[in-house]
């Protein structure tokens, strides 16, 4: 009994106490677990699901929701996409751009994962189109009267350094009003204006021309036209011997053709965009001596045609080109030039493109030198039948020349197509008889031309000394005349101008080829 009463008490006793307090570590787990991520779902939307383009190209946005950025491909390569991150979080922009098209309907599908979403955008252009323009029927002869005689402004906008275009590169000052407003006062009435693209051409796929130096060139064009001149502006050194972009020798060996031709394209968009409210007095010329290095003697010769084809591809790409433009290029003169603008490779190659106009408003165009070895290498001091064995060339004389005007006319004039010789000329003499050979042989020349329906538009390009490739009529800067002193005997470049101007616009009975050719220095 006294047992069981002590226990009553202590279980009494116990149940009256607080319970301690359970004791804490302070000190973390050295090594907790880490909790189970939460998964983040993979999405990608887009604000559309195809793209259209008319055949002039262009670039769209498309606005994509991603939950992580993008990865873009597209199975065509005409056509380019490109992503870039907004201010938004998540939000990118998707630019589709397409090239001008001057070809079938085309379709692209550009495809963007984002972890394992993934979308398909398609991307369709429309085939080439344009509207035939109508046109007034215009005579090779009345095109020829129009021209008159030319004069290249050469080695300006033409001129660069290490594939640098510059005006001044060469050593010729900035043309001016002046300049063009005394060319037309000694009676030139065209000026061929050779632009270098060199350097002022942005990256793939827009290939967006440096805007000062187009606006340079609409300048000096503005300054012809105000000075009552029609002008030709080109590609130039671009293709200069197949060594930059616009190379023939690419297009033809290392399958570059649909490359050149994308930049091309672009670009003489751009060029006619600047100048279609420009009326017909400015005319533009595709491209300049193109060839491979070789001449015309190269792998022309031996490859099957090709070179001759692909060059066929970009004249015909250049009319596309330009009439899509619309405004005034729907219906602007074009010239064709031929491989290496050679008379013969012309005429035996050159292939007239499709125009997309009711009357003809294309013109054939040549170079022509020769003989090379007199008029610009001055290996010769005489020309033609009065001139002495041994001091004049053996070929190119009076009747090879009337020769290859001859089937020039035959070719295409007798087809209505004008025909103008681009460059042509004689390097500056230094003494009178060999002044007075030279002299005829710009009349010759020129008055054949004229004879046979040809535009003859001399070189020049500013170098006022004389010899080998020394052709100066005018300054650049202020369009003066240029006097030669050669020992006792001077000599000015008028004097060249004035029977140069007189032989492509004389219509005079008594003044023939015939008499030009009486007019000969006498044989010695």
């Amino acid at each position: 009994m006294k047992k069981l009463s002590y226990l009553l008490i202590a279980i009494l006793f116990m149940a009256c106490q607080k319970p301690a307090e359970e004791k804490t570590d302070p000190t973390p787990d050295p090594d907790p677990q880490p909790e189970e991520p939460v998964k983040k779902q993979d999405y990608l939307r887009m604000d559309a699901i195809s793209v259209d383009f008319d055949c002039k190209g262009g670039s769209q946005v498309v606005h994509v929701t991603a939950s992580s950025e993008p990865k873009v491909n597209y199975t065509s390569i005409w056509c380019n996409a490109s992503l870039a991150a907004t201010a938004v979080d998540s939000v990118y922009d998707l630019t589709v751009y397409a090239p001008i098209n001057i070809g079938n309907s085309r379709e692209c599908i550009v495809y963007l994962t984002s972890g394992l979403a993934s979308l398909n955008l398609s991307v369709n252009e429309e085939a080439y189109s344009v509207t035939t323009a109508e046109t007034t029927p215009v005579t090779p002869a009345e095109i020829q009267t129009r021209l008159g005689m030319g004069w290249n402004l050469g080695n300006q906008m033409d001129a660069h350094n290490n594939g640098v275009a510059s005006e001044t590169a060469w050593g010729n000052k900035k043309a001016t009003q002046q300049t063009f407003d005394k060319v037309k006062a000694a009676g030139i009435s065209t000026v061929r204006i050779p632009v270098t693209w060199l350097s002022k051409v942005g990256a793939a796929p827009e290939y967006k021309i440096t805007s000062s130096w187009i606006d340079r060139v609409y300048e000096l064009v503005g300054y012809a036209e105000k000075a009552g001149l029609n002008v030709i502006i080109n590609m130039h050194h671009d293709g200069a011997d197949s060594q930059y972009w616009l190379s023939i020798k690419d297009a033809a060996k290392n399958g570059k053709q649909n490359a050149i031709l994308a930049q091309y394209t672009a670009m003489w968009y751009q060029i006619a965009e600047k100048f279609k409210d420009k009326g017909d007095f400015l005319i533009f010329e595709p491209f300049n001596e193109i060839q491979d290095g070789g001449w015309g003697w190269g792998d022309n010769l031996t490859d099957g045609g090709k070179q001759y084809k692909l060059l066929n591809e970009w004249l015909q790409a250049f009319v596309k080109t330009v009439r899509l433009s619309g405004g005034c290029n729907a219906t602007r003169w074009l010239s064709c030039p031929g491989y290496s603008a050679n008379p013969d490779l012309t005429m035996a190659n050159m292939v007239i493109p499709t125009d997309y106009v009711t009357n003809n408003r294309l013109i054939a165009a040549v170079h022509d030198y020769d003989p090379y070895d007199y008029t610009l290498e001055c290996n010769f001091s005489e020309w033609g039948h009065t001139g002495a064995a041994g001091k004049k060339a053996s070929y190119g004389d009076e009747t090879a020349i009337c020769n290859t005007f001859s089937q020039l006319k035959t070719k295409y004039i007798d087809a209505g197509y004008p025909v103008y010789i681009g460059e042509m000329g004689c390097s500056a003499r230094d003494n009178e008889r060999a002044f007075n050979f030279a002299k005829y042989y710009l009349e010759y020349f020129v008055k054949a031309a004229h004879e046979y329906g040809l535009t003859s538009i001399v070189w020049e390009n500013g170098a006022t000394g004389t010899g080998k490739e020394c052709s100066c009529y005018f300054t650049h800067d202020a369009g003066n005349f240029v006097t030669h002193n050669c020992g006792s005997f001077t000599w000015s470049s008028e004097d060249l101008v004035k029977v140069m101007v007189k032989a492509a616009t004389e219509t005079a009975t008594e003044y023939t080829l015939e008499s030009v050719y009486d007019s000969a220095p006498a044989a010695e």
